[in-house]
């Protein structure tokens, strides 16, 4: 007898649930949003602020540092200072790939270093 009033009372707010219905608006997901990767080479200190740029606007980017290690070991660790702070101010990610090679990428973004332990 208590059952069937509570079966009742479940059937009676899934049929008035059933009849409410949320309208979704389609044009927000019909806007493409693409994300660009970016292959850079950093030669210089003064390419950081061209990289800063690109990482503000978005791109992930994909940086070559062999010129700049090859050339002045010092410069090449101020320039990835800066752009290690830029990216951790915007909470992006900066990631070593071999030697000659930094992956950065904006907040949206995060690079896979590998099983969690």
């Amino acid at each position: 007898m208590v059952i069937d009033k509570i079966k009742e009372k479940f059937k009676s707010k899934k049929e008035e649930s059933s009849e409410e219905f949320l309208e979704i608006d389609t044009s927000a997901l019909k806007k493409e949003h693409k994300i660009s990767v970016r292959i850079d080479n950093l030669k210089n200190f003064s390419d950081t602020d061209k990289i800063q740029q690109l990482l503000r606007g978005g791109d992930i980017i994909f940086l070559r540092i062999k010129d700049l290690r090859e050339e002045d070991i010092s410069e090449l660790k101020r320039a990835v200072d800066k752009l290690r702070k830029t990216c951790t101010a915007m909470d992006g990610d900066i990631v070593g790939v071999d030697e000659d090679y930094l992956i950065i990428t904006p907040n949206f973004a995060k690079v896979f270093r590998g099983k969690a332990a």
